[in-house]
């Protein structure tokens, strides 16, 4: 035992060897020494045996000399000691920490593999790009240290996909059980997205609806499965021209399998669950059931028959039940009402605007005909669908524009009108709570708004193989998580996450060199900013870090630029 001074507390490193056959075992404990009255007493801080020898030693000669650590300096009476700046440690070892918290460390597991696929996520978090640039980052940042990682390059990343692809499921359900270790959640929010490629030869990438508007290129299918908040539960990818209703099955299978309780409810939009998604779920041996939206046929349909009228969407929120079990919810959105007015005014607007030009080119050109340029006027005005409600003429040389108000009044009738449509039973929720788990789907769309805009960066997908493609986006959904957490925590602080994990970035370790040996990371006061910000995020740092030395390059360099003389 080593006592370093005489004050109330001494902490100190205890060592020693059991024998046990022909095997010793030595363990090493951190321990505090103390008095109460006239009676010293020892209590264990931590147990540090599985730090190397170097790393025992440099906490030994940290403790003897921590009243004044000048005595370390190269003076001829003692080892040579140098401080020098590490690596950065403020923003991995934050999001590190909030992964601890969220049981995603857990669920990704100790081994090399889940330790690689941990900090893809973590790395996505702090600065997005490719395996190249995971790689790059983890030379800048101490990720070794932080995860006891070993030396590894972009291949191993790469690689590592294939193992987040296999193992993917298994994260998934370690990470529910932790959201969920009693009871199983009743609802889930469904909804899908696309993301378009620059390339054409991902395995995955097709020809499909772009929800990005980028004509001629080709895209994948991205389906988020989330519970009641919005927090995903699983991703998949689909090729790009899929359905948006044939991804809805494979949901059902997994609810049914590995998420689902005794009654569960689905949430999806319009366009997701239609009549074969409904038997879908009808057919299953579960009690699921639906909350989704009907399109405007089927709402016209429903007027026609008299079903609903049109007087109900003059009330705040109304409710239809039909003699099969059905339940419709009613409301008109003003707000929604306005835009709608609003967009069909400047279409409006546009196409006397573009008359207005054709006309003149009439008159200027007098061998102009008349006939084609009354095409593109009706040509423009399919295009804007306004075709309904205008009548498009000419005469004398002259195109007019006559606004049909019969047709126009018909057709703006229901501007801003939408009906839920459920089987869901009163006692299980009323149309107030129908029509409010509806409007939760905004917050799956609000998950791939970060994941494919700079929070995240989804896209460019830098991976051609499926499996590696499904793996990338199943990091960038873990990385959501953890991102979405941040948001919450610093809400109330004046920062976005990507500035906050800036700021933390600059909080940087410094190395204890012994006789020109990096002994032990040492982590300095963080200034005011960085405080608050660990404080918001409720992240301790460690006293200290063991320092493995570890140096991470890419073994793809960038190229050098000759310039001629």
């Amino acid at each position: 035992m080593l006592i370093t001074d005489n004050s109330a507390v001494t902490m100190y490193v205890d060592t020693s060897t059991v024998k046990q056959g022909d095997k010793s075992y030595t363990r090493h404990l951190l321990r505090e020494s103390y008095r109460e009255g006239k009676k010293v007493k020892n209590r264990t801080i931590a147990n540090i045996s599985r730090c190397s020898a170097e790393e025992i030693a440099a906490i030994r000669l940290a403790l003897r000399h921590k009243k004044n650590l000048s005595e370390l300096t190269a003076t001829g009476q003692g080892p040579a000691f140098l401080q020098k700046q590490g690596l950065s440690l403020g923003a991995v070892w934050s999001v590190y920490d909030l992964a601890r918290h969220l049981g995603i460390a857990e669920a990704f597991g100790t081994t090399r593999e889940g330790k690689l696929g941990l900090w893809q996520v973590i790395a996505r978090v702090i600065d997005q790009g490719s395996r190249l640039s995971a790689v790059r980052l983890a030379g800048a940042h101490a990720a070794c240290d932080v995860l006891g990682l070993g030396k590894f390059d972009e291949d191993d990343l790469y690689a590592n996909l294939d193992w987040l692809c296999e193992n993917q499921a298994l994260i998934e359900d370690r990470l529910f059980k932790n959201l969920y270790r009693t009871e199983k959640p009743g609802l889930f929010l469904y909804d899908v997205t696309s993301s378009y490629f620059e390339g054409t030869h991902n395995e995955l990438s097709a020809f499909g609806y772009n929800r990005d508007g980028k004509k001629g290129k080709k895209q994948i299918v991205i389906g988020l499965l989330g519970n009641e908040t919005g927090v995903p539960l699983t991703v998949e990818v689909f090729t790009g021209n899929t359905q948006d209703p044939q991804t809805f099955g494979p949901q059902i299978k997994k609810v049914a399998d590995r998420f689902g309780g005794q009654e569960v409810t689905f949430v999806g939009d319009r366009g997701m669950i239609k009549r074969p998604q409904i038997e879908q779920l009808s057919a299953e041996p579960h009690s699921f059931h639906y909350i989704t939206a009907i399109t405007k046929p089927q709402l016209e349909t429903l007027l026609k028959k008299k079903i609903i009228q049109m007087d109900l969407f003059d009330q705040a929120l109304a409710e239809v039940k039909t003699t099969e079990g059905l339940r419709y919810v009613l409301r008109r959105n003003p707000a929604r009402a306005q835009e709608i007015q609003k967009s069909r005014d400047d279409k409006h607007t546009v196409l006397k605007r573009e008359i207005a030009k054709q006309n003149q080119y009439l008159q200027e050109h007098p061998r102009a005909a008349v006939a084609v340029a009354t095409r593109k006027i009706k040509a423009r005005s399919e295009r804007l669908k306004m075709s309904a409600w205008v009548l498009v003429s000419a005469s004398a040389r002259e195109i007019s524009l006559v606004v049909d108000q019969e047709t126009l009044i018909e057709v703006a009738r229901l501007d801003g009108c939408y009906v839920l449509k459920t089987d869901l039973s009163e006692a299980a929720a009323t149309k107030e709570v129908i029509h409010n788990r509806y409007k939760d789907l905004a917050l799956i769309e609000s998950a791939f708004r970060t994941s494919k805009t700079v929070e995240l960066e989804l896209r460019p997908i830098h991976v051609r193989l499926a499996s590696r493609t499904r793996a990338h986006a199943f990091v960038v959904m873990v990385a959501y998580r953890i991102v979405k957490e941040l948001s919450l925590r610093w809400q109330h602080l004046n920062v976005t996450v990507q500035e906050g994990l800036n700021e933390l970035a600059t909080l940087c370790t410094m190395e204890l060199l012994v006789d020109g040996v990096v002994k032990i990371n040492d982590i300095p006061e963080p200034r005011p900013s960085v405080k608050e910000l660990l404080k918001a995020a409720k992240v301790c740092l460690p006293k200290f870090l063991p320092c493995s030395g570890i140096h991470v390059a890419t073994k793809k360099k960038l190229q050098r630029r000759q310039t001629s003389v």
